[in-house]
C-alpha cells in the first residue's frame, strides 16, 4: 500500500482515542481486532518489492533471451519457458516493459516487442549507432509475460523431546510440586501446524485463479524470503538481457558473432581460414548458378522493411558455401532468411592454375515489400520487344520475365 504523503488529511488526523468509559479490559480486546483490519502488512526483511521490479524492467532497453515470438509467454520460477513458442532472431527480441504487477504466486508484466531495423553502415563505420528500433506489437496488442514466483512459507515447530518433558515433571515433583492423583489440566490444544506443501496448496486454492502460478507442481517453497528474491532475480537475469551484453552475442549464429567480431574491431571481416582467395586474385570468379530467393517474414512487410543487405560467404573448392559472415544487416529477422538461402544455394567455385580453389564472395540480396498489385504477375503489352533486367556488380542475378506467361 503507497504511504500517505504528510500533507493529506489523512496523515494529519490522529488516531481514535478510546471513549472515556470505555474499560482498559473492553479496549485491550479491541485492539488486536483493529491490527488484523489493517491493510498495510510489511514486506518481510530480504524480500523482493514490486517498486524494486519496476526499477530493474521499466524504461530499459531489454531483450528477450531465447527469441521466443509469441505475445504471451510464460516463464517458471527458474526462468524456464513454460509450454512451447517459435524462436526467431534477436532483431525481433527487443522489448520494453511499461507495466509490472507482483502478486504472491507470480511476476505479471506487459509492454511491446521492438524490432532491429539496421541503416546500411558497414562494421567499421560503428553500425550500432546506425540503428532504428520499430515497435513490432500491434495497436491495441500487448505482449504478456508471466514468471511463477517460489513461495515462502512458515517453518514448523519442533516439538520437545517426550522424554524431557517426562524428566521435567520429575523434577517438579521432586522439588515441591503437586503430589495429588489428580493428573493437572492440560495445556489448551494449539491448532495443527501445515507442512510446507499444505501451505503451498492451501494459498493457491485461497489465491484468484488469474494470479495461481501457471506450474503449480513445479512451484518450490522456502522458509527465506532471501532465497526467493534472489530465484525471482535469477529468473529475470535469465529471461532478460539488460542491453547487448556478452551471453546474448555467445547464443546468437556464427554469422552474427563474426560481424560483432569485426565490429569490436572496427574492420571489415576476414575469413577464419587465411588460404581463401580474393575473387580479383583468381583466374575464374566464383558464380551462383542456382536460384535465389531469400523470404521476407510477416514482420517486415507490416512495418515496411525493405533494402539492400551485403553478405561475405565463403565458398570452397567444392562450390558448397562454407563461413558466411553478414557485412551490412538489415535487421527484421530478414539476414537470418538471407543466410538460410545462401547455405542452400549453388555456386560454380573459383579457379586457379587450372584447379578449384576456395574464394571469398560477396552477395548482395535485395528485400521488397510485397502486396496484392506488387504480386501480379504483369504480361509485356502486344509487339513490345521485352527490356532485359540488368543485375548490378555483385548482386544476385535476376531471370528475364517469361513472354508466354
Amino acid at each position: 500500500m503507497p504511504a500517505v504523503p504528510p500533507n493529506t488529511p489523512s496523515a494529519q488526523t490522529p488516531a481514535a482515542a478510546p471513549s472515556v468509559d470505555q474499560s482498559p479490559q473492553a479496549a485491550a480486546e479491541k485492539a488486536p481486532a483493529d491490527a488484523q483490519t489493517s491493510k498495510t502488512i510489511p514486506a518481510p526483511p530480504g524480500s523482493i518489492t514490486e517498486e524494486e521490479v519496476k526499477q530493474m524492467l521499466l524504461g530499459k532497453a531489454l531483450y528477450l533471451r531465447g527469441g521466443y515470438l509469441d505475445n504471451n509467454l510464460t516463464f517458471g520460477e527458474h526462468g524456464t519457458l513454460i509450454g512451447h513458442s517459435p524462436q526467431g532472431s534477436y532483431t525481433l527480441s527487443g522489448i520494453q516493459i511499461d507495466r509490472v504487477r507482483l502478486t504472491k504466486h507470480k511476476l505479471e508484466l506487459e509492454g511491446a516487442r521492438y524490432g532491429l531495423h539496421f541503416l546500411g553502415a558497414l562494421p567499421y563505420e560503428d553500425p550500432t549507432k546506425a540503428v532504428d528500433r520499430v515497435k513490432i506489437t500491434p495497436k491495441k496488442k500487448v505482449l504478456r509475460i508471466t514468471i511463477d514466483r517460489e513461495m515462502v512459507v512458515t517453518p514448523k515447530k519442533k516439538k520437545e523431546n517426550k522424554e524431557v518433558q517426562v524428566k521435567s515433571r520429575w523434577i517438579w515433583h521432586k522439588a515441591g510440586g503437586p503430589t495429588t492423583a489428580e493428573p493437572a489440566e492440560p495445556p489448551p490444544s494449539e491448532p495443527a501446524e501445515l507442512s510446507e506443501v499444505d501451505q503451498l496448496k492451501a494459498s493457491i486454492a485461497a489465491t484468484p485463479a488469474d494470479e495461481r502460478p501457471a506450474d503449480a507442481a513445479s512451484v518450490t517453497t522456502t522458509t527465506s524470503p532471501v532465497h526467493a528474491a534472489n530465484l525471482l532475480r535469477e529468473a529475470l537475469d535469465r529471461i532478460f538481457a539488460q542491453g547487448f551484453d556478452e551471453r546474448l552475442m555467445a547464443s546468437m549464429p556464427e554469422f552474427w558473432k563474426l560481424y560483432y567480431q569485426a565490429v569490436a574491431a572496427k574492420s571489415d571481416y576476414r575469413p577464419t581460414d587465411p588460404a581463401v582467395l580474393r575473387q580479383n586474385t583468381v583466374d575464374k570468379k566464383a558464380q551462383l548458378v542456382s536460384k535465389f530467393e531469400p523470404e521476407s517474414n510477416e514482420f517486415a512487410q507490416a512495418n515496411g522493411v525493405a533494402g539492400m543487405a551485403l553478405y561475405h560467404a565463403v565458398i570452397g573448392a567444392d562450390g558448397k558455401p562454407k563461413e558466411i559472415a553478414v557485412a551490412r544487416p538489415i535487421g527484421f529477422g530478414l539476414d537470418e532468411n538471407a543466410v538460410a538461402a545462401i547455405r542452400k544455394a549453388t555456386f560454380e567455385p573459383a579457379i586457379k592454375d587450372g584447379k578449384p580453389v576456395p574464394v571469398l564472395l560477396d552477395l548482395v540480396v535485395q528485400f521488397r515489400i510485397y502486396s496484392k498489385r506488387t504480386a501480379e504477375v504483369i504480361k509485356p503489352e502486344a509487339n513490345k520487344p521485352t527490356e532485359p533486367i540488368l543485375p548490378g556488380p555483385y548482386s544476385v542475378p535476376h531471370p528475364p520475365p517469361d513472354p508466354d506467361r
